[in-house]
């Protein structure tokens, strides 16, 4: 049944056109993008919690000379063998991310992108096999979920470039990145559910099995505008093909130009506002929590409900926030620049002064802390996460990238440095001055993003995006070039 679709083609001088669809076909690619990024990131969690219930606690803390009242699973891993375990996946992670870029950009965003849910879905299903073999198996499977993981940024950068039209990026980008939010919620939640209704090899088979259903769909619905011939109007697509300045049979095919984008100020203001952000965000992430558990004798993770609210609070402002911004720029009220500017500030003044204040409240203000730094943490995907694909949509999926692989690293340093600043204080007066010194230390972090994005943040498209051409060919930014007629 036909349904008159409201989808903006106005836009193009034309009067708004009879669909078969309500919903533009450019936001079913959106949801379907944000379903992939829950998956990934949902995968990306469970381990943390599914290992409690893998480990035997009683063995374990029997070594130590230590007790706990923890459910026992059948695997004596001490927390060195847990910390390498987690630790795989980031390893992939950062293996991961600039090749697939290059390979979203070049071959198909389509099908990196299928591949990476699809290995984080079998090693899923093979980890329990895994486990029982030896704890390197398991660690394999990690270390393979990590590789699909670190492709999941750059494949949904490319995606974006090619179908979102400049006045809607804010608004699909936010859609798609959105689900890391919904994912690590839903993990968090389901996770301990199914383990404790199921076994702890229910959470692999489980949600491997569901997740299944998301690579068949993504396969038959997912394509570049140019490709997409069963979901997508013709008005829709020139509408798209206009706004982000391509033809129906165009691609640049262009080697990526290093030295111009180590000499390009915008760029390395995305570079530092994704780096400094990370800091205060893998401190809120994994150090708040130790915090609030060594120092305010409050374990977060033991309640599932409060771990999930500020991911769950994080998807919603995500949301609002990328639409108000969306309304105040087709006003003409802010440019795109300015948005995002303010998508970054809210990112980052926000958790900042949190931080700041967290070491002198008690644990339900350190909880309310905590969650509004988190929410407002999601302006960053209407902020710098969205901007490579603002400077340079033809390489948007290696520029995000190279930023990310290196704000990845306060992931896996700061716990570090943290741990042994922390470690040599005894006394609770100790603790609290080591832990605020830490906190007001990581804050710097966040005023130094806020001053060199303020100043070199860009959104207009740079000149190196269509210059040093390699070759052309007759294809558009290639979400998907296997369907090639």
């Amino acid at each position: 049944m036909a349904v008159e679709s409201t989808s903006g083609y106005d836009d193009i001088g034309g009067d708004k056109k009879k669909s078969r669809f309500t919903i533009p076909m450019r936001y079913i690619m959106a949801a379907m993008g944000s379903m992939g990024l829950a998956i990934i990131y949902g995968f990306k969690v469970n381990a943390s919690i599914a290992i409690v219930a893998m480990v035997n606690h009683t063995a374990v803390d029997k070594k130590s000379n230590t007790t706990k009242n923890i459910q026992d699973g059948p695997f004596d891993w001490n927390e060195t063998i847990q910390g390498y375990i987690l630790g795989t996946y980031f390893a992939g992670y950062l293996v991961s991310m600039i090749p697939s870029g290059q390979l979203a950009e070049k071959v198909s965003a389509k099908w990196v992108m299928n591949v990476a849910v699809l290995a984080n879905i079998v090693a899923s299903l093979l980890s329990p096999f895994a486990a029982n073999f030896h704890w390197m198996g398991f660690a394999l499977m990690r270390f393979i979920q990590g590789l699909g993981g670190g492709a999941s940024f750059p494949c949904m950068h490319v995606m974006i470039a090619a179908w979102s039209p400049t006045k809607e990026r804010n608004i699909i980008a936010s859609i798609i990145y959105a689900g890391t939010a919904l994912g690590t919620a839903i993990a968090i939640i389901c996770t301990g559910v199914i383990a404790d209704k199921m076994g702890w090899q229910a959470i692999f088979y489980v949600e491997g099995s569901v997740c299944l259903i998301w690579c068949a769909a993504w396969i038959f619905i997912a394509d570049s505008p140019q490709q997409q011939k069963l979901f997508i109007t013709k008005e829709e697509k020139k509408y798209i093909l206009n706004s982000i300045g391509k033809s129906e049979h165009q691609d640049e095919n262009i080697a990526f130009p290093w030295k111009e984008v180590a000499k390009s100020k915008p760029f390395w203001a995305i570079f530092i506002a994704h780096f400094c952000s990370n800091c205060g965000f893998y401190m809120l992430l994994t150090l708040l929590p130790s915090y609030m558990a060594t120092v305010l004798n409050f374990k977060l993770k033991d309640n599932a409900a409060l771990s999930a609210l500020p991911y769950i609070s994080m998807w919603l402002f995500t949301m609002i926030c990328s639409n108000i911004l969306a309304v105040f720029q087709k006003k003409g009220c802010i440019t795109m620049t300015m948005s995002r500017k303010i998508g970054t500030i809210c990112a980052s003044l926000v958790p900042m002064i949190c931080l700041m204040v967290v070491s002198y409240a008690d644990q339900f203000g350190a909880v309310v802390l905590m969650t509004i730094a988190l929410t407002f943490i999601g302006g960053m995907y209407s902020g710098f996460l969205a901007n490579h694909i603002d400077i340079a949509p033809n390489f948007a999926g290696t520029l995000v990238a190279l930023t990310n692989v290196f704000a990845t690293i306060p992931g896996v340093v700061i716990p570090i440095v943290v741990g042994k600043l922390t470690h040599s204080a005894k006394t609770y007066e100790e603790k609290i001055f080591t832990w605020r010194m830490v906190f007001f230390t990581i804050s710097i972090f966040y005023v130094i993003e806020i001053i060199f994005y303020c100043i070199w943040g860009s959104a207009d498209e740079q000149p190196w995006n269509k210059s040093n051409k390699k070759y052309e060919s007759n294809q558009e930014i290639p979400l998907d070039k296997s369907n090639d007629n």
